[in-house]
């Protein structure tokens, strides 16, 4: 058996093209969804994440904009920041790229956006709403891996789900995702035994680690929809995921490619949430 590789291009575009006639649609009526991305500092991968994510917008026909600080900004000088685009009408969703410099508090900063414009979904409060089912905004990882399932015709319903992580932005929250699916879920991390006994029980797994090519074939049930949301840089300077793409291919039924699917999924959810800020904002949700 060899799996189906799913083309993360023609997946997202055919995503983007539809949030692109909603962008169009809200332009008739007056308004643009508009997004600020605070980049502080100069690290090399959040640099690229917040290119493409302008790009995405500049494509959708969001307005964007990028507010590029200095490393040594202060704490002090990033809520002031912060707090001037929460009153700012024309901008809808604020997203900080994380991480912060080690000087500035990363929950004190994520605390201080307004729970109407916290696209990216870390204020306590939008998490509260989806640990409890609450409508609002989703986060955009584990919301764009949803999207990967959904739009490939898997089903989620009554499958045994296996997360593999369980960080505040990804794992944890795509074990609420996939309960509100009515999967069964497990979540597995570095305290798990007998890991790999686990994993191959998964007719959906979902690697969410930070550890390049850990999971193997072994780990993986026959036939099984394994979704790589890992992106790590070998020493050869190429990107891989946490799943061995080239162990696994032949064991699993249905497999993402890294990179090339869930990131760009992500930064679509990220438009997703920004329009459905706006249509708040406007009274037209």
């Amino acid at each position: 058996m060899t799996a189906h590789v799913i083309n993360g291009k023609e997946l997202v575009s055919s995503v983007r093209e539809q949030f692109k006639q909603e962008v169009s649609e809200l332009a008739e009526k007056g308004i643009q969804p508009g997004l600020a991305v605070v980049l502080v500092g100069d690290d090399a991968a959040s640099a690229v994440y917040v290119r493409n994510k302008a790009k995405a917008c500049e494509a959708a026909g969001i307005y964007s904009v990028v507010h590029r600080l200095p490393a040594e900004t202060s704490q002090e000088e990033l809520l002031k920041l912060i707090s001037e685009l929460n009153g700012d009408a024309a901008i809808n969703g604020i997203l900080v790229q994380l991480p912060l410099p080690k000087h500035i508090h990363e929950e004190t900063v994520l605390d201080a956006i307004d729970v109407a414009k916290d696209v990216d979904c870390f204020h306590p409060v939008n998490v509260g709403n989806l640990m409890i089912g609450k409508k609002g905004f989703l986060p955009c990882t584990p919301a764009g891996v949803i999207e990967i399932l959904k739009r490939m015709d898997v089903q989620i319903s009554g499958k045994h789900a296996v997360v593999i992580g369980r960080s505040n932005i990804v794992g944890k929250p795509m074990a609420m995702l996939l309960l509100r699916e009515h999967a069964t879920v497990t979540v597995c991390h570095s305290k798990t035994p007998n890991m790999e006994e686990i994993t191959r029980q998964a007719d959906i797994l979902i690697a969410a680690v930070g550890r390049a090519q850990m999971i193997k074939a072994k780990h993986v049930k026959p036939g099984a929809v394994v979704v790589d949301v890992g992106i790590n840089r070998m020493e050869s300077g190429k990107l891989a995921g946490d799943v061995d793409f080239d162990d696994v291919v032949e064991t699993a039924g249905m497999i993402t490619p890294v990179p090339g699917v869930v990131g760009p999924m992500t930064i679509t959810m990220l438009l997703k949430n920004t329009i459905e800020a706006a249509k708040r904002a406007n009274g037209l949700v």
